[in-house]
């Protein structure tokens, strides 16, 4: 027989609607399972209860009364917020951010805050403040990150569904890791209100899931503009999980492998898994082209300046910046080296180098590379606080994809395309045209319904 954790978040939602399940039942049910990979640096069962306890029967959203999270980046009114850093340990937040909020309009639940590191920088998760995050395909191995506690969670059936944040790939390789579809949509297609604390225009929101249509319904629950948002993507034409339901038609889609932002050895199994989603693709009708890497090396150093000029940007209370990680000390002074006029023709320049990325792109609907240069790395590989020059470059070398499509403002997914023969998933990563988040998910429902991924669950499940 089925368990709760087994159903799909859709398929919760439907239940709930369907007086077969009540959002406290999903609730209890979720509290009892056991978070060993590092999933919640903070959970809130009492407050969950109540939250569930209070919602009505039926609500506008196909999530309304289905358990989720918030990762710890996000601020929470009331509930501890340390952004993965010691040096918020004990910070409580007085408001709610609009991804909070939009998540609870929607009659989600949130059980907890994810785990995150400090600030969301690095692409592992093994913050001070909470064990390392990892992937429950192999718990010696890294979750990925910056939203490696989402990740864990919805792989480890902890939740059903999460919110994560991608600046560099921070849904997207945490996604690779454990096996989940990963979904960083559009610039401006989900409001960064009230702190709107990226400039730079690299961050958004977005979503993890099991599946390509749970994901699109996360990104209904969180799209959309406030009052204030300096840039916004057009409405979408119905829902974004309807465009899961639809045929994304006959596709030219662009295909490297090269990587983009430093040179490095990409391991057999993503260069396998890439192959194989390109012999996917033009077996359901699409055409596959090579082409070259359309973003220039000399983008690399300048998204380096902005990076560590946002790094600079969070800063630590008064008196305990001693409890900052050396790589965020490192790129903090970075950062602050920086003057203002050359952070302001960094940001130019990086939109001169998306410009012509996108031109390049401009005939082609999608783009297929690999999420990441290896399998899910061993715990503490990358993380070196000796010397955090090397821990950054180390990172590039795990993740020399990702970022591109922060650049360019892309939507784009990673999807749990391939599996080693001893179960580590490998992801493969499709972007699409900007606004065009519709297309792209409905491409990856297409190799969602080719591929063998649904249903497939980590050891201990």
């Amino acid at each position: 027989m089925s368990e709760m954790h087994d159903l799909t978040a859709l398929e919760q939602g439907a239940a709930v609607r369907a007086g077969e399940l009540s959002p406290v039942e999903l609730v209890e049910h979720y509290l009892t399972r056991s978070d060993d990979v590092g999933a919640f640096v903070t959970r809130v069962p009492e407050l969950a209860l109540a939250r569930a306890a209070a919602l009505p029967r039926h609500g506008l959203s196909p999530l309304h009364g289905v358990p989720t999270a918030i990762k710890d980046l996000n601020p929470t009114a009331g509930v501890r917020t340390t952004f993965g850093s010691a040096a918020y340990a004990d910070f409580v937040p007085e408001f709610s951010d609009n991804v909070t909020l939009s998540i609870e309009a929607a009659g989600m639940v949130w059980l907890g805050k994810t785990n995150t590191p400090e600030f969301g920088s690095p692409c592992y998760t093994e913050p001070d403040v909470a064990p390392p995050a990892v992937t429950p395909w192999d718990h010696t191995r890294t979750a990925g990150g910056s939203s490696g506690g989402a990740a864990a969670a919805v792989a480890a059936g902890l939740v059903p569904v999460a919110q994560g944040s991608d600046g560099g790939g921070s849904i997207r390789i945490p996604a690779s890791c454990c096996g989940l579809v990963g979904l960083k949509p559009s610039r401006g297609r989900i409001s960064a209100a009230p702190t709107y604390g990226d400039p730079v225009g690299l961050s958004t929101a977005g979503t993890l899931a099991r599946t390509v249509a749970d994901a699109a319904a996360m990104l209904d629950v969180l799209a959309g503009h406030r009052v204030g948002d300096p840039s916004w993507a057009p409405e979408p034409q119905g829902t974004f999980l309807n465009a899961a339901r639809r045929e994304p038609g006959r596709l030219r889609v662009a295909r490297f492998s090269a990587p983009v932002i430093t040179d490095v050895d990409v391991a057999p199994a993503p260069l396998q898994a890439w192959e194989d989603a390109s012999g996917l693709l033009e077996a359901l009708g699409h055409e596959v082209v090579d082409i070259e890497v359309p973003l220039d090396r000399s983008a690399v150093a300048v998204f380096e300046i902005c990076w560590a000029v946002l790094t600079a940007l969070s800063t630590a209370p008064a008196g305990r910046e001693h409890q900052l990680r050396p790589l965020t000390t490192w790129l903090s002074e970075k950062g602050r080296a920086v003057s203002g006029p050359d952070f302001g023709l960094a940001i130019g320049e990086m939109r001169r180098h998306a410009a012509l990325a996108l031109e390049a792109l401009a005939p082609y609907d999608v783009v297929l590379t690999p999420t990441l240069a290896s399998l899910p790395v061993e715990v503490g590989a990358m993380r070196d606080d000796e010397n955090p020059e090397a821990d950054f470059e180390a990172q590039k070398r795990f993740t020399p994809w990702t970022s591109a499509w922060n650049v360019t403002g892309m939507p784009s997914m990673s999807l749990p395309t391939h599996w080693t023969p001893e179960g580590l998933p490998v992801g493969v990563m499709i972007a699409g045209r900007p606004a065009e988040d519709e297309l792209l998910i409905s491409l990856a429902a297409q190799v969602e319904q080719a591929s063998d991924w649904v249903g497939r669950t980590p050891p201990g499940w």
